[in-house]
């Protein structure tokens, strides 16, 4: 399996809103991502669905900067505001 289907079965989330947001993100912007965005996304997918839900509907704050950048990024593309 590649590296980018490995992370398009982990955007597939329990929550509808999820995966859209983690999926458009993975096909519009993941490639072109930095290597520390990319494994900031990464990280991202690691996450239980409550927490990074959570800190997509601003509800709580990643606890370093470039996680923060990533999420504001992920919110500010998304229809999860």
């Amino acid at each position: 399996m590649s590296e980018l289907a490995r992370l398009r079965w982990l955007c597939r989330r329990g929550m509808k809103e999820l995966d859209v947001v983690l999926s458009t993100y993975l096909d519009g912007y993941y490639e072109a991502a930095s290597d520390d965005e990319q494994r900031q996304f990464r990280m991202l997918l690691e996450m239980p669905d409550p927490d990074l839900y959570r800190l997509l509907l601003g509800r709580g704050q990643a606890d370093d900067a470039e996680t923060r950048r990533l999420v504001e990024f992920l919110r500010g593309m998304s229809i999860v505001q």
